[in-house]
């Protein structure tokens, strides 16, 4: 379950966070709940007036053992420690149903906000994923969960008891006693919670300070066992390790401040109650002496203390708990806010099935503004036809086809299926209409089944298979101890490039698109493999429209037409032969690949 709501997408620095904007973005997470929140409520005030209550019949129970008649002491104190026990329970249970009645709400808006988080990742652009740090990212996010819940639970039903309670026992204290009582009892709390939120504040920097490091070096281990075999390569582990002992030694001197601190405010805090409780207990006995006040005043004057010093101590774990889950979640609601760079544009439709003719008209792109990738690239691929793209590294091919999947968007000029600007087609539709055989293939952590069926998730068994076939992989599946449920390793790292390429191709042909585009999909090839795939994928795209971005010239010879792209231009433009015949850039790719195929053998 999730909820379409979410946090204003205006990004929002670390330290600026506002506890109400917060508070704001959880209520739709919790609105759903709010009979289970209300009959929560109505358990909590039930649960404190029954609490307030238990010193109240401990005075009389106290004062009725005071000497008087034999049956008196029989009865009125039975009578009351049978209201004693029964108040007793009554605080337990009613505290006990609101948890029952309150843990369904809680669980059910982190899991609501993680779920947030996680699709609102996937929505962000490509260029967010290129810039992030995996390691500090997962680390956030995680952090910023744990800390939604306890957010939650402290700042919705543990400040209201805690000053429902410190209400109950001011009224009484006013309406039984001295206002001394009452005073001593403001005096002391507002002391108290002054003091804890000016220490807490300062706190909090030492903790954002501890939070960034340790994200820092948790991103820095994270990169670091992601790049495992260039580590390997270039000898560099004792290199790696004091990269990563000195991002720790600066967390732990960061940590041992935030534990410094947290010492001083405890101490702090308990000077503060020892003062207050020292001050209503003279108060107390003073009275007792002059006979104003009765033992059993005394007792409940002291059972007041002892209960108002549990809320008033849990306050300051209270308020620290709320700081630092705002510190540890600021980093997640910034995620939450971050612009999509790419969005489906209002009343955008979904694409259409059947034929399609995939349009590049004038595309001008850059990464950078400073330097543009592709300028007034113009291409047609009539539907069932083929196109292939080549050029030197850079030329911008491989820019082509994530512009096709509206990773981003053009800068200038269109791209278009069947006359629609993708800009005005769903995102959805127009990436299910499309089918990728990128240059570097990444796999799950999983099965090689799953790795294939992710193709089309609903897709048979029989269906997987064929398509391992179709991508001449089911015979090397065959060969392996554990066939299909072969792991891959994180990343695919446990399969050769050619291996994980004939994955990439078996998701692709299983998915069974409309248009296919074909990333150098067989640059990690033999030679020997590379041919018996290639009548596949020629197989594979007829009836197709398809898009080939290719290095190895061979594998596009058959193609409709053949576009050479350089510095973000088209060049040339024609079949294999006419461009062979003009004796132009691309004859020159053929000629020096035809060289390293006759020199390699």
């Amino acid at each position: 379950m999730h909820f379409s709501s979410s946090p204003p997408a205006t990004p929002a620095r670390p330290g600026e966070l506002n506890p109400l904007d917060t508070l704001k973005s959880l209520l739709p997470y919790l609105w759903r709940w709010k009979m289970r929140i209300g009959l929560a409520l109505i358990c909590l005030v039930i649960a404190k007036l029954a609490n307030v209550w238990v010193p109240l019949v401990f005075k009389h129970i106290v004062d009725d053992l005071q000497p008087t008649p034999a049956q008196a002491r029989l009865i009125v104190p039975a009578a009351l420690l049978l209201a004693y026990g029964v108040l007793r329970f009554s605080t337990s249970m009613f505290t006990e149903l609101r948890e029952i009645l309150f843990a369904r709400v809680t669980m059910e808006a982190v899991r609501g906000i993680a779920l947030g988080v996680f699709e609102h990742l996937h929505a962000l652009s490509l260029r967010f994923h290129l810039e992030r740090q995996t390691g500090g990212l997962s680390r956030d996010i995680e952090r910023g969960t744990r800390s939604i819940n306890t957010l939650i639970s402290f700042a919705i039903y543990s400040i209201l008891p805690t000053l429902v309670e410190i209400a109950m026992v001011m009224g009484i204290l006013l309406v039984r006693y001295a206002a001394t009582f009452a005073l001593i009892t403001t005096v002391t709390l507002v002391i108290y919670i002054a003091f804890t939120i000016i220490v807490t504040n300062w706190r909090t920097a030492l903790r954002r300070e501890a939070n960034e490091l340790d994200t820092a070096a948790n991103a820095r281990a994270i990169d670091s066992l992601l790049n495992y075999e260039t580590v390997k390569y270039f000898n560099n582990e004792a290199w790696e390790s004091r990269r990563y002992d000195e991002q720790l030694r600066a967390w732990s001197r960061a940590q041992l401040r935030n534990q410094y601190s947290l010492s001083l405010l405890n101490m702090g805090q308990a000077a503060i109650i020892a003062m207050g409780v020292s001050a209503m207990m003279w108060q107390a006995a003073a009275g007792v002496a002059q006979g104003t006040m009765t033992i059993g005043d005394l007792v409940l004057v002291n059972a007041f203390l002892i209960q108002l010093y549990a809320p008033l101590n849990f306050l300051g774990v209270l308020y620290r708990e709320i700081r630092q889950s705002l510190t540890d979640i600021e980093r997640m609601f910034t995620l939450m806010r971050t612009a999509r760079e790419v969005e489906d544009a209002p009343g955008a439709t979904d694409l259409q099935t059947g034929p399609m003719r995939l349009s590049f008209e004038a595309v001008g792109f850059a990464y950078d503004e400073r330097r543009p990738v592709l300028e007034e690239v113009s291409l047609e691929i009539p539907p069932g036809r083929t196109l292939a793209v080549v050029g030197h590294s850079g030329s911008g091919k491989s820019t082509l086809a994530r512009l096709s999947f509206r990773f981003y968007d053009v800068t200038s000029g269109a791209i278009r299926i069947n006359d629609q600007d993708i800009r005005d087609i769903t995102q959805q539709s127009l990436r299910r209409a499309i089918g990728i055989v990128p240059q570097d293939t990444v796999l799950f952590n999983d099965s090689i089944h799953y790795n294939i069926l992710y193709g089309r998730p609903t897709a048979s068994h029989e269906e997987v298979v064929e398509a391992a076939r179709a991508a001449q992989l089911h015979d090397f599946i065959l060969s392996l101890p554990d066939g299909y449920e072969t792991k891959v390793g994180e990343r695919g790292l446990k399969l050769s490039g050619g291996e994980k390429q004939r994955v990439a191709i078996a998701r692709t042909l299983l998915k069974n698109p409309s248009i296919l585009i074909f990333d150098e999909a067989t640059s990690a090839l033999d030679s020997r493999t590379e041919k018996a795939i290639q009548v596949q994928l020629e197989e594979a795209a007829r009836g197709r429209t398809a898009l080939i971005i290719a290095h190895r010239l061979s594998t596009i010879m058959n193609a409709d037409e053949i576009v050479v792209l350089e510095h973000g231009r088209v060049t040339e433009r024609g079949t294999h032969a006419a461009l062979l015949a003009r004796e132009g850039s691309y004859a020159q790719m053929w000629n020096l690949q035809l060289q390293e195929h006759s020199d390699a053998e």
